[in-house]
């Protein structure tokens, strides 16, 4: 049997080394048009930063390591020009001789990934912007910067790529300017999860400018000119384009095969095109969201390797199955972790489920134990099945654990309910003896047994100011001295029982305090008094947060402006 892989990287790497481990005897061709095989994409930003020193510290594998492991031919530099489906023949151009030729195969495995958007804009074809996908991308930029010594720069996009080519360029000691043209950085995240990497990268020097559109480019005195639509001028010695990433299909679409959403590559669940015997994996092919059931493309590391392996276990006669991505996903942001798996709340609204939120704000690890940090927790589930959607986290220590197991919990079929019970490891440097995700289920089965009501940020401003409901701020008189939601009266939650006198029953009682244990704490205290009281989800903290993020998003920017 012979196997022709068409891109390398991770799927197609992933899938030549599973194939030779399956079969000794396949002959196995893989064409990459980089000069590298296989490499950490996700370690790209942190060797222009300086993190990552040693740039073959880059590469996973070389084509000599790749053929002394695995007996796999790799040619890099190599680029397939033309597939004939009814031949079984791929079409090869050498990059460097600018040779052509033919090379004939049993099967095929297409992992082209994806390339960089890039706009047809004004000036985008200037040599002071660049973007950031292969190994050749990263040596440029880091080449720049050695020889240039730029002082400042502007990032376009505030994806990971964006965020973390921000972080290290500031790092660098560079002024860093960041556009967006959303409301909030990272789409995975919702806004108000988002509102903490917004503040977090504004402490550390970067200037966010959210809800702004970029036009176009000019080269003035030796730097390049980022103009919006608002009639901004941005300049700086660098600029990164980081606008997304679209399927690499174009060999796909030309070969007559079935394309799916945004042009990406049709295949089934065995990873199998609608051509016989060619196969697809990777950031090019559309594949079913796990949580919704709906067409999706995610453009991560984990899923191209699985889908590798299963496309080569199918091909030497097995029987894998994709069974769909939920887009678990974590970044780095200085010293701040950012993650998220299954859907937020804007795709469940798209998807018209109808879903319920908790929101925590738990430490790390035990209180008594020093060191511990503030994390912000963000559960979905269905209301009527009680189906787990999905779990952002924003916060320092920890948060990479939390979402590993929550994300576990979707993929396991969990019932939101179920976090309750989860039996996790427990020391006071890690952890609490109620873990935070144990904590996650402990407020939803306290909803669903309607010991608690809550109510969110979003609604806050609507609540009356007019007397017709009460609001309570159950923080002590410092905390709420510090700073509080308009229209909250204050009585702390250890004299809320004496003071109950002060609180009419005929009206809906609203409570807040800092992160929402001690308001729901005083909403036991006042249903079983006869309330009818709600519990702010999230805590002041996390609305005041929200409510600072707002104001930033609507931040309009003087025109003219240098770094």
């Amino acid at each position: 049997m012979k196997v022709v892989i068409v891109g390398g990287v991770a799927g197609g790497a992933s899938a030549a080394a599973r194939i030779r481990r399956l079969d000794e005897n396949a002959q196995i061709i893989v064409f990459e048009r980089t000069g590298y095989i296989s490499y950490a994409n996700c370690g790209l930003p942190y060797y222009v930063g300086g993190v990552i020193t040693d740039e073959n510290q880059l590469t996973l594998q070389t084509p000599g390591s790749f053929w002394d492991r695995f007996r796999v031919d790799m040619r890099v530099r190599h680029e397939v020009t033309a597939i004939d489906t009814e031949k079984k023949i791929v079409t090869v151009c050498g990059l460097d001789t600018g040779k052509t030729y033919e090379e004939s195969y049993d099967k095929l495995i297409l992992s082209p990934g994806a390339k960089p958007t890039q706009p047809n804009m004004p000036g985008i074809d200037s040599d002071k912007i660049f973007t950031l996908r292969t190994v050749e991308d990263t040596l440029k930029v880091h080449q720049f910067i050695s020889a240039e010594k730029p002082k400042t720069a502007t990032v376009i996009g505030g994806g990971f790529i964006g965020i973390e080519m921000a972080e290290n360029l500031a790092e660098l000691g560079l002024k860093v300017s960041l556009i967006e043209y959303a409301d909030h950085l990272l789409a995975p995240l919702d806004f108000d999860m988002a509102c903490a990497v917004h503040a977090q990268m504004e402490s550390h020097g970067i200037r966010l400018m959210l809800n702004t559109a970029v036009t176009g480019f000019e080269t003035k005195e030796n730097t390049t000119v980022t103009k919006t639509a608002g009639g901004c001028e941005i300049a700086s010695d660098i600029v990164l384009l980081s606008i997304g990433v679209t399927p690499d299909t174009a060999l796909a679409k030309e070969a007559g095969l079935e394309l799916g959403l945004k042009g990406s590559i049709l295949v089934n669940d065995k990873m199998e095109t609608s051509a016989q015997d060619v196969y697809a994996v990777g950031d090019a092919v559309e594949i079913r969201h796990f949580v919704t059931g709906k067409k999706a493309l995610i453009s991560l590391a984990g899923p191209a390797n699985k889908q590798g392996r299963i496309a080569a276990d199918n091909i030497c006669g097995g029987n894998s199955v994709y069974r769909g991505s939920q887009g678990s996903s974590v970044i780095k942001v200085f010293d701040m972790t950012a993650a998220s798996t299954g859907i937020n709340e804007a795709a469940a609204k798209a998807a018209e489920i109808d879903y319920e939120r908790v929101v925590l704000s738990p430490a790390s690890h035990a209180g008594y134990y020093p060191g511990g940090k503030v994390m912000t927790m963000k559960v979905l589930y269905e209301k009527k099945t009680l189906k787990l959607l999905g779990a952002q986290i924003v916060g320092f220590d920890g948060v990479d654990k939390r979402i590993d197991v929550l994300a576990t919990a979707i993929r396991a079929g969990m019932k939101a309910t179920g976090l309750a019970n989860l039996d996790l490891a427990y020391a006071p440097p890690y952890s609490s003896a109620k873990d935070p995700v144990n904590m996650a289920g402990f407020m939803i089965e306290n909803i669903v047994t309607e010991k608690v009501k809550q109510f969110h940020h979003d609604e806050v401003d609507a609540l009356p100011r007019d007397g017709s409901v009460t609001l309570l701020d159950s923080r002590t008189p410092m905390e709420y001295a510090g700073g509080h939601a308009d229209g909250f009266m204050n009585i702390p939650v250890d004299d809320l029982r004496e003071q109950l006198s002060e609180i009419p029953k005929n009206k809906p009682v609203y409570v807040m305090c800092q992160s929402g244990l001690r308001s729901y704490l005083a909403c036991r205290i006042l249903s079983q008094n006869d309330y009818d009281c709600y519990n702010f989800s999230g805590g002041y903290r996390f609305y005041n947060l929200v409510k600072q993020g707002k104001k930033q998003s609507e931040t309009t920017y003087p025109c003219g402006m240098n770094q």
